[in-house]
């Protein structure tokens, strides 16, 4: 027997593992398992080149939960350890020993697939163990079995023991204070998020399962019984769907895997990326594109983040840009720098070049698709919008390649690119400056009427709906020159469209400067301005509009991005078209028929927008049961 000291800068290095090394303690069972891994990939490593020449066997990492004994027991059945080891890997505390094994066989096929941090990685068992043992047998012939503990002070112990079979076993003894780790499903729950795509099969316990009989027995209905057989239950799949070529893959591989990565959601994904690069940095991965909501908040954190296999976080705000996301699925990159704990990521270089990497595939990928099958690509545009809208409002290298597949529909359902739509559309429609004018409509059942007229008039229409329109259409008008959207109500067509030729009023001057009072009179000043305008007659007698440039603010304002809290109040038009025979009959009425007259007329116009509720609404209707019942 062997006693000793841990070789630490400090006694107070436990403590600090404790508290603040890992943000959380479950994240200990992440790091067992890994070295455990570490150390079955080794020792297929070290067979693959000659130097193990031993049965590999089986290399399964087994988690053992004994609730009686309040114990948790990692068991590999890899390369093991000598006494010199341990005290090499485990009692020297700042040595790791997978950055050694990694650098000896550096540019051997296979080494780069050690974890890694097997020091500090083991010391995170203290963080819910008063008692830590080590039971290892090297797979050296001849090797001598040890026993290696401590109770998380730097002393420990040093023992031989007898075991018969290769590997290491990991044998916490849980402390008091740490007993939700003496569940079974809490350890089912940590092995699911950490270790379920690990390349070696980690079994904990066992399951049910059903099969049919294997006497052939049959039921009533002569049909093969099925009875109950217990069986290991293995917690991950070591071949993962990134980590196979994408020319052994098939589409039904890939919707495979997105139900094994998101077995509650059931909407299945639009199309997907794979990722495998191999220089200048290593990265593979397959990205999904979901059928985007609206609420692009609740999105997010559905990309998981993996090294060699081992999940690291599914926050990777730093290694894809922000509109990214928005996207389903798993990167795995061994070359992403991480903390000690691997719980953080650390920004360096190579962050940046697989970020701008994985943009350029996403741009590819949908311009690809745009090109291939442009008439599948406009039926998936709905989905799309959002997601592509996002990317060029937030990655100018995006929006550039974007330009080729961004599209506008217009409210006939016809597609078009933005360069299309201003060379065969937008040309026909300009202002009196010679601005091309898109018209747009983000409502087309509650702005009916405008949408009508503007057809009606020969103009094109284009839908556009979603939380960011109006940060989208701004950045349009910065990429095109000479070009305006207007929301369709956000001006009488006259003004918006300058068609070069003046529509004759049907009204004196007289007459015009006695009909503005007569709605000012009746409206709510602070909130309307009131302007009469010459019209075609078939068109309504009262439009309320709201100018394009309060209402875009406005609506950034409500998303919050615009900065201009309060500094917008809701302001509309009232524009009266004075050729309209039914303001020609008002002007005709005397002074209280003509007050409810255009009271009447403009509780239309806002029934028409939806602005007129609670007792103003009331109000209307009982003016208007009132006119139908008078004799």
């Amino acid at each position: 027997m062997k006693t000793g000291q841990i070789n630490v800068q400090t006694e107070n290095i436990f403590p600090i593992i404790k508290k603040f090394l890992y943000s959380d303690h479950e994240i200990f069972l992440r790091e067992l398992v890994s070295n455990a891994v570490d150390a079955s990939q080794k020792l297929k490593f070290l067979s693959s080149n000659g130097e193990f020449k031993g049965e590999l066997g089986d290399l399964r990492v087994e988690v053992i939960l004994d609730k009686e004994a309040k114990t948790l027991t990692i068991r590999d059945h890899g390369i093991g350890m000598t006494e010199e080891e341990i005290d090499k890997y485990i009692n020297q505390i700042a040595f790791s020993g997978a950055e050694e094994f990694v650098n000896k066989y550096k540019g051997q096929e296979g080494a780069e697939q050690i974890i890694g941090h097997f020091g500090l990685g083991f010391y995170s068992a203290f963080m819910v163990a008063e008692r830590v043992q080590i039971q290892t047998l090297s797979r050296i012939e001849g090797a001598q079995a040890v026993q290696w503990e401590s109770n998380g002070s730097p002393e420990f112990t040093l023992t031989d023991i007898e075991k018969t079979t290769r590997g290491t076993d990991i044998i916490l003894f849980i402390n008091e204070d740490a007993l939700e780790f003496n569940d079974k499903n809490r350890i089912q729950g940590i092995l699911d998020k950490y270790c379920k795509f690990l390349p070696i099969p980690v079994i904990f316990g066992t399951k049910t399962e059903y099969i049919d009989s294997p006497e052939g027995e049959k039921d009533e209905d002569d049909k093969i019984k099925r009875v109950a057989v217990e069986v290991p239950n293995q917690v991950n799949n070591p071949k993962p769907a990134w980590t196979i070529a994408p020319a052994d893959l098939k589409e039904e591989d890939y919707q495979s895997f997105y139900r094994e990565l998101y077995p509650t959601t059931f909407e299945a994904p639009l199309f997907n990326i794979h990722l495998n690069v191999d220089f200048p940095f290593n990265l593979t991965g397959i990205l999904y594109f979901p059928k985007i909501k609206e609420n692009v908040e609740i999105q997010r954190n559905k990309i998981n983040l993996y090294s060699n296999q081992v999940f690291i976080t599914d926050s990777v705000e730093e290694i894809v840009p922000e509109f990214l996301t928005l996207l389903h699925g798993v990167l795995d990159s061994p070359d992403i720098p991480l903390n000690v704990s691997r719980s953080y990521l650390q920004s360096d270089g190579n962050v940046k070049k697989i970020s701008a990497h994985i943009t350029k595939k996403v741009a590819d990928k949908l311009a690809e698709m745009f090109k291939k099958d442009r008439k599948d690509f406009e039926e998936k545009w709905n989905d799309l919008t959002i997601f592509v809208q996002y990317g060029m409002l937030s990655d100018e290298k995006f929006s550039e390649k974007a330009k080729g597949f961004a599209l506008v529909k217009d409210t006939d359902g016809h597609h078009y690119t933005m360069e299309e739509y201003l060379e065969k559309i937008a040309v026909l429609q300009t202002n009196k400056d010679e601005e091309k004018i898109i018209l747009y409509t983000n409502d087309p059942e509650a702005q009916f009427t405008y949408v009508k007229q503007a057809k009606d008039r020969g103009y094109n229409v284009l839908q556009l709906e979603g939380p960011l329109t109006s940060h989208w259409i701004q950045k349009m008008e910065q990429l095109n020159e000479k070009t305006r959207f207007s929301r369709v109500d956000a001006d009488s067509l006259d003004k918006l469209i300058h068609k070069g030729e003046e529509i004759p009023s049907k009204l004196s001057k007289e007459e015009e400067d006695q009909l503005k009072p007569l709605f000012e009179n009746v409206i709510n000043k602070d909130k309307f301005t009131v302007q009469i305008e010459s019209m075609p007659e078939n068109e309504a007698p009262i439009i309320i509009t709201q100018p394009e440039f309060i209402r875009r603010m406005m609506e950034q304002q409500r998303m919050g991005g615009g900065g201009f809290y309060g500094a917008f109040p809701e302001m509309y038009q009232l524009v009266v078209n004075g050729n309209h025979p039914a303001i020609g009959k008002m002007l005709k009425l005397t002074e209280e028929p003509q007050n409810l007259y255009a009271k009447q007329l403009i509780d239309l116009a806002m029934l028409s927008q939806g602005m007129l509720k609670g007792e103003n609404l009331n109000v209307f209707i009982q003016r208007t049961l009132s006119n139908l019942t008078e004799s």
